[in-house]
């Protein structure tokens, strides 16, 4: 008789597998090149929402020669906004990066092994390091993971990482609307722009910005270039000086019977 537990790792340990590829002959093992100059990256986390725990993104900068290094050490550090977590172990050293044709291999210290979390959280946990590190190499690349230098085998009691690894679907995975800028506890002038990516139902991208006191101070909409895909958006607000909340949120058709909407936040001060 299978038990509940092993239906959980087969069908996680599955979905891992099917998003990976074939390891890549030939050629000799090259790191990133190195910039010398600050690097703008995308680094990955989590966030809880009605579909489960998605992917989120912060812009970081990356002022280091190897920003592929440096945004897994970012994203095992934790994030800037309140409202994402990651659940690595942050006593995990990023012991290299390298890259061979279309395969990045990170190597991680045997302290990534360690993680309370579940069976759903552990795929994510792939794929949050999949994204994070395509970001600031190449997205279409795949990810081979080692563990003080070995192959990763079994991770956290859940999923298997045997092969290189791709990244999953978007829509599957990330949380549907993003605020890229302002960035997490800015200071701006006004009129603010706000900024980000969402797969938003008929492009449309409501939003609105409380004050320091929670209350509703303006409101509205905006839209992506498409919609139902993820794709970009940009509105501008003006505001009096001070420090608000603002916020955008799935446009709901459906009048929350699919449960409260995915939002995102940034908190900003306007000078």
């Amino acid at each position: 008789m299978t038990t509940r537990s092993t239906l959980v790792l087969l069908v996680v340990g599955a979905v891992v597998l099917l998003t990976g590829c074939g390891t890549n002959g030939g050629g000799g093992t090259t790191s990133p090149t190195p910039t010398g100059e600050a690097t703008v990256s995308g680094v990955y986390f989590m966030v809880d929402t009605r579909a489960g725990l998605r992917l989120a993104r912060e812009l970081r900068d990356l002022p280091g020669e190897d920003p592929a290094q440096e945004a897994v050490e970012t994203m095992i550090a934790g994030a800037d906004d309140p409202e994402y977590s990651t659940p690595w172990n942050t006593a995990t050293q990023v012991l290299g990066v390298t890259r061979e044709a279309d395969v990045i291999t990170v190597n991680l210290s045997g302290d990534a092994r360690t993680a309370n979390i579940g069976a759903e959280g552990a795929a994510l946990m792939v794929q949050q390091l999949v994204y994070t590190v395509t970001e600031a190499v190449d997205r279409d690349a795949t990810v081979r993971l080692l563990v003080d230098g070995q192959p990763a085998g079994e991770l956290w009691g859940a999923v298997s990482w045997d092969e290189p690894v791709g990244r999953t679907e978007p829509l599957d995975v990330r949380s549907l609307v993003q605020i890229d800028t302002p960035r997490e506890g800015a200071t701006s002038s006004s009129p603010l722009t706000v900024e980000g990516e969402a797969a938003a139902f008929e492009a449309t991208v409501p939003w609105r910005v409380l004050d320091d006191a929670g209350s509703e101070v303006q409101s509205g909409f905006t839209n992506t270039t498409e919609g139902q895909t993820f794709a970009p958006f940009s509105f501008t607000v003006d505001l009096e000086p001070g420090t608000y909340t603002v916020e955008i949120s799935e446009d709901d058709p459906s009048g929350g019977e699919g449960g409260p909407p995915m939002t995102d936040t940034r908190t900003v001060t306007i000078g």
